[in-house]
C-alpha cells in the first residue's frame, strides 16, 4: 500500500495555488480530464486540501451479498478503509458517480478525521452531510444521499486504481481540492506541477490587479505585451513574489 508522506515542499506550493490553475498546467502536458467531474464542497474551508490518495471502489449490490449484517464484519472494505488510510492522506471513492445510496456518514468521516486524514472526496454522495460540513476536515460530494451504502452499492477494493467522476486515480497521486473543485496530479508530475502552478499564480495575481485598475487583458492575459512582463517583474520585487 501507498502510505509515502508528500513532499513537504510541494504540499505547501499546492496549498497555495487554485485547481484552476493547476488544470491548465496539467492542460499544457496533454492531460484534460484530471478534475474529479460533479463533486463540490460540501462547505468552504478557505483552505486547500492536499495529500496522497487513498482509494476505495465501490461496485453494484447485489442483494444476498449487501444486509446490513455485513457491517458487523471487522473486514468489511468500507470500514477498513477508514481504519487503515494513512494520516495525510485523501480517502477518494469511487462510489459510480451514483448518489442514490451514501459513500459514507459523519461516524466513519469523522472516525477518518480524528485518525489524521487529510480529506474525504466521493463522486456519489454523503449521509448526515449537515454533520460532515461542520468538520474541520475538507470533505467533497455529489449532493446529500441518506440510504446507507448498501442499498446499491458494495465496497469491495481498497487502495486500488479507480475512477472518481471521470477522472483517473492511482494510489499515491496527490489530491488537491480548494473551495471550488477536486483534481488529481499523477504522482510523478507533482512536484514541477507545484513549481510552475506557483509561478502562474503570481502572474494571475499581478494581472487581476491590473484589471481592477482598469487594464485591457489584451496584451495582459496572456502576456504578449513586452511592457507587461517589466511591469510584472516590478510587482513581483515590490510585493515578494
Amino acid at each position: 500500500m501507498t502510505d509515502h508522506p508528500m513532499n513537504p515542499d510541494t504540499k505547501a506550493k499546492l496549498e497555495q495555488v487554485s485547481v484552476a490553475t493547476l488544470a491548465t498546467a496539467l492542460y499544457k502536458r496533454g492531460l484534460r480530464h484530471q478534475v474529479i467531474q460533479d463533486v463540490r464542497p460540501l462547505s468552504q474551508k478557505g483552505r486547500n486540501m492536499v495529500g496522497p490518495a487513498f482509494t476505495l471502489r465501490y461496485m453494484p449490490a447485489r442483494e444476498d451479498r449487501n444486509q446490513l449484517v455485513e457491517f458487523r464484519n471487522p473486514d468489511h472494505p468500507q470500514r477498513k478503509a477508514i481504519e487503515t488510510c494513512p494520516p495525510g492522506h485523501v480517502m477518494v471513492m469511487d462510489s459510480r458517480k451514483s448518489a442514490r445510496a451514501a459513500s459514507a456518514g459523519d461516524i466513519l468521516i469523522t472516525r477518518l478525521m480524528v485518525r489524521g486524514g487529510a480529506g474525504v472526496v466521493t463522486d456519489g454522495g454523503f449521509r448526515d452531510a449537515m454533520n460532515i460540513a461542520q468538520l474541520d476536515m475538507p470533505a467533497y460530494h455529489s449532493r446529500p444521499s441518506s440510504p446507507t451504502n448498501l442499498t446499491t452499492n458494495e465496497a469491495i477494493d481498497i487502495n486500488v486504481p479507480i475512477g472518481c467522476g471521470d477522472a483517473p486515480v492511482f494510489p499515491g497521486d496527490i489530491v488537491v481540492g480548494d473551495d471550488d473543485s477536486v483534481i488529481i496530479i499523477p504522482a510523478h508530475l507533482a512536484d514541477e506541477i507545484a513549481d510552475e502552478a506557483v509561478e502562474m499564480t503570481a502572474y494571475e495575481d499581478f494581472a487581476l490587479e491590473q484589471v481592477q485598475n482598469g487594464e485591457t487583458i489584451i496584451g495582459l492575459y496572456p502576456a504578449t505585451k513586452e511592457e507587461n512582463l517589466e511591469k510584472f517583474a516590478a510587482w513581483r520585487k515590490a510585493n515578494n513574489r
